[in-house]
């Protein structure tokens, strides 16, 4: 994540689920990102309190509380945030998904309805947490059919240690997905 903020500075974030990322985030946006955006979508709103109490984000960092429901994704209940397409409706060039919770299958799901919404010109980083996890697996093989459906050219990296990361990346953004 590092390499992504520093190398290709994106101007619009969005961060599924409030945590780690948000705070290195916000970091850069206060000392290096200074024309950024960024907004956190969170399920648990006692999370956010207790979070701000003890941290303090950019004033450039938003953060919208979206509860969590259950929903049927392709035959199987997936969580998802409550409300998120008529809550998120920006465009975003790097998108980090790290919430919701994960579900057995099609995990973290909503990242998929902003895939459906790209046009053929959109640029953008996917940065997708646990792929070594099959719900997450399931999403990240959706993502894939939906931006060859569009025709949107895409690069792909994956990182594997104790858990896995995958980065799906744009022609613009394509050097973000080696290391």
């Amino acid at each position: 994540m590092n390499r992504i903020l520093n190398d290709f500075q994106p101007k619009a974030i969005l961060d599924l689920g409030l945590g780690e990322s948000s705070k290195f985030i916000s970091a850069f946006l206060n000392n290096q990102l200074l024309e950024s955006l960024h907004t956190i979508v969170e399920q648990d709103a006692d999370w956010v309190a207790n979070f701000q109490k003890t941290n303090s984000l950019s004033q450039r960092s938003k953060i919208v509380c979206c509860p969590l429901v259950t929903t049927e994704v392709n035959g199987f209940l997936s969580n998802v945030y409550k409300d998120f397409n008529t809550k998120i409706i920006d465009k975003f060039d790097l998108i980090i998904v790290d919430g919701p919770f994960g579900s057995d299958r099609f995990s973290r799901y909503d990242v998929v309805s902003l895939i459906e919404r790209m046009e053929a010109t959109d640029e953008f980083i996917i940065l997708i947490d646990d792929t070594h996890r099959k719900g997450e697996q399931d999403t990240l093989h959706d993502i894939i059919c939906k931006l060859k459906v569009k025709k949107l050219a895409f690069s792909i990296g994956q990182y594997h240690g104790t858990k896995s990361n995958t980065i799906i990346a744009t022609k613009k953004y394509k050097l973000a997905t080696s290391l």
